[in-house]
């Protein structure tokens, strides 16, 4: 599927003797979703900074477009191109090293190729906490994670991956190395360049490595599934339990009954809280400090809410196993999801105190689309106000049936976010698929000053040409 020819990876390598360059594999030019295919002239795995800079320098000088690939999960089509001169995939699956661990600090320094999850081993080996937490933790590599500001489901309590980032080490457009390791917690000398490199999806350098924030291990967790009537409870009982718990509240997952009919037909072997799928509830966790009784909180926290008609069943995980098995309830949604196949699927965020209402609006807007036959399944992040709101075909119908109305169901899902003064990228960035919403729905003050920031650092456009920002 590569467009480059022998004699072009040929002529890279001797420009470039010493780095592993090879042909680019498919799977480095598809998408999880398969919706975005992509070309590269070659992909190059560089053992550290100095090879980076190498390969950045010489594109550089030769005007040679690179992306940055991380781990591949991104779903905004970041890390392919389909368009325009194929690129230099530049991954960073060899520099997986962790450098160093300051338990006493609260801190550890880690190369960008390290697999989320063998940082979190690594932190707990230690005897600390990484809380970045997410679906994809087992191939999700750091820089991508930074790249594009992830969040997951403990953002209500420890906040998004630029929240828990110290320092930078990154290749920057012109192939010098920004040495923003720092082990400070407070540094202001001049401008945060490490806050501009996080999130910007690798247009404006390459990051190499990362001083990370750790957190001490809660002395236990304590989890629960409660059925609520309707996203409007929901929101009470998220303001209760915030309440009652005293910055103990980890996360607040709002799980809707379309998602629970989901897993039963694309995933029947997946052990489910209820036989029959109430419409709506919410996954609560606790990280408790030593001394609390978890379970004794969360039926505390059920009874109050039941007394307010907040809650109506639930029930609290009596062991890790059945505390795993809500979590992979939660985790396997999107995966249900995708086996069932979306008309259009929608990362948002709306404040956390409209989320009631937008749902409820969002619903009566996709029921009046086309036949009104499309199944909505919303899931996410209640407590920071991060949706996943997925428009699916009617039962017994595919998507394929609805390819007229995809680019409508999108644009009445994206103008009713802006209405409510929120965003239609929550956590998996702009990439190349939501340039065209960035610069309908952006603030026009902070485009153009995200295009003077593009031109200043990268004049040639070399850094993931066309993501976030409109090449040309």
């Amino acid at each position: 599927m590569t467009t480059d020819t022998p004699t072009d990876l040929s002529a890279l390598s001797a420009a470039l003797p010493g780095i592993d360059l090879i042909a680019a594999p498919p799977a480095y030019l598809e998408e999880p979703r398969g919706r975005f295919h992509g070309r590269a002239m070659a992909l190059a795995r560089p053992r550290g900074t100095a090879e980076v800079a190498r390969i950045v320098t010489h594109a550089a000088a030769t005007g040679l477009p690179l992306i940055p690939y991380g781990g591949g999960t991104g779903l905004v089509s970041g890390q392919v191109a389909p368009e325009g001169r194929p690129p230099l995939l530049v991954s960073l699956e060899r520099m997986t090293a962790i450098r160093e661990i300051h338990a006493e600090e609260a801190l550890m320094t880690v190369e960008a190729g390290a697999i989320l999850q063998s940082v979190q081993e690594a932190a707990e080996g230690a005897g600390m906490l990484f809380p970045l937490s997410l679906a994809s933790q087992g191939t999700a590599r750091i820089g991508g994670l930074l790249a594009c500001n992830a969040g997951g489901v403990n953002v209500l309590r420890y906040g998004n991956a630029r929240d828990l980032c110290l320092g930078i080490e990154a290749v920057l457009p012109d192939g010098s190395v920004f040495n923003g390791l720092k082990r400070l917690y407070k540094d202001n000398t001049g401008y945060d360049l490490r806050n501009l490199l996080i999130g910007a999806e690798g247009t404006l350098g390459i990051i190499t490595a990362a001083t990370l924030k750790l957190v001490p291990r809660p002395a236990a967790l304590a989890t629960a599934i409660f059925v609520v009537p309707d996203p409007a409870a929901a929101l009470h009982l998220l303001g209760l339990a915030r309440a009652r718990m005293a910055g103990q509240l980890s996360a607040f997952e709002l799980i809707s009954g379309q998602g629970l009919d989901f897993l039963a037909e694309a995933l029947p072997d997946l052990r489910r809280p209820f036989v029959d799928a109430p419409g709506w509830m919410v996954l609560v966790e606790l990280g408790l400090v030593a001394g609390i009784d978890g379970n004794a909180a969360l039926e505390s926290l059920f009874e109050a809410g039941a007394g307010e008609g907040w809650v109506t069943d639930g029930v609290i995980a009596a062991s890790q196993a059945q505390r795993q098995d809500f979590w992979s309830v939660r985790e396997h949604i999107p995966e249900a999801n995708r086996r069932i196949g979306s008309v259009s699927s929608h990362d948002i965020a709306v404040p956390v105190s409209r989320i009631p209402d937008f749902i409820a609006e969002g619903a009566a807007l996709v029921a009046g689309l086309g036949d009104g036959s499309m199944r909505l399944n919303c899931f996410g992040h209640m407590g920071d106000g991060n949706l996943h709101y997925n428009v699916f075909p009617g039962a017994g119908r595919a998507r394929s049936d609805y390819d007229d109305l995809r680019g409508t169901v999108k644009r009445a899902i994206h103008d009713l976010v802006h209405a409510y003064g929120g965003s239609v990228s929550a956590e998996h960035g702009i990439g190349r698929l939501k340039v065209e919403d960035l610069e309908r729905y952006g603030d026009p003050a902070k485009l153009a000053a995200m295009r003077a920031i593009k031109a200043a650092l990268d004049p040639a456009g070399i850094m993931n040409p066309g993501a976030v920002l409109r090449q040309g």
